[in-house]
């Protein structure tokens, strides 16, 4: 089976961006990453946008200011990673809304697709709906979408596909964390680990929201 494909350059160049380091930040009162994670303070990762939600209505990046925000691009055709990383994610954040439903509450998942040619607003309101009831999905033009990925640094290609598709789209995977204002915190951990760790499991993202949503 062919796999949505990693671009594994964009976190190097995120570290890069981020100057980042694993001491806590005396300028900042947010814990210090896990490990597992990718710290982005500094990084200019996201800005304005409008694309059009799963029902049809338009949505903006500065309508969610006051939350923080987890953002992940993929799209609903993909085999086999994006369903994975988005039952992670929703997982983590259901746990960490059953231990603390109040800081939950101040959390908003987002998927924008890398696929709004077949990634309408129908097809993204039964996909979504079957990760979380929360979970915004985004689409638009493919000019809109496009810009929007460059803003948040993912980059996606179309793949020719031999199946039931008639192609893939190899994109970068990056469930980023931004703070209140839009700024972003960290990368997500959803990779599994091959050493049996707790990186990329429901309970590390959980984890992670918990050390850095106030």
């Amino acid at each position: 089976m062919m796999h949505t494909r990693t671009l594994v350059a964009v976190p190097l160049i995120l570290l890069a961006l981020a100057g980042c380091s694993a001491k806590p930040d005396s300028s900042n009162s947010a814990m210090p990453a896990d490990p597992a994670e990718t710290k982005l303070e500094g990084a200019r990762i996201g800005g304005p946008f409008t694309l059009i939600d799963q029902d049809g209505k338009p949505r903006n990046w500065s309508e969610f200011t006051g939350k923080y925000r987890i953002v992940y691009f993929g799209y609903s055709y993909c085999p086999d990673v994006c369903p994975v990383d988005l039952q992670r994610i929703a997982q983590g954040y259901r746990l960490f809304a059953k231990d603390d439903p109040a800081r939950a509450a101040k959390v908003q998942p987002i998927f924008i697709t890398v696929d709004p040619e077949r990634d309408t607003s129908a097809v993204l309101k039964n996909y979504v709906s079957a990760f979380d009831p929360n979970l915004i999905g985004l689409t638009g033009t493919p000019e809109q979408v496009a810009a929007v990925a460059k803003s948040f640094a993912v980059f996606y290609t179309r793949e020719n596909s031999k199946g039931a598709s008639d192609y893939l789209v190899g994109h970068t995977r990056t469930p980023y964390l931004f703070d209140p204002q839009g700024k972003p915190l960290v990368i997500l951990p959803v990779d599994d680990p091959a050493t049996g760790a707790q990186e990329g499991t429901p309970q590390a993202i959980a984890a992670a929201l918990d050390r850095w949503v106030k």
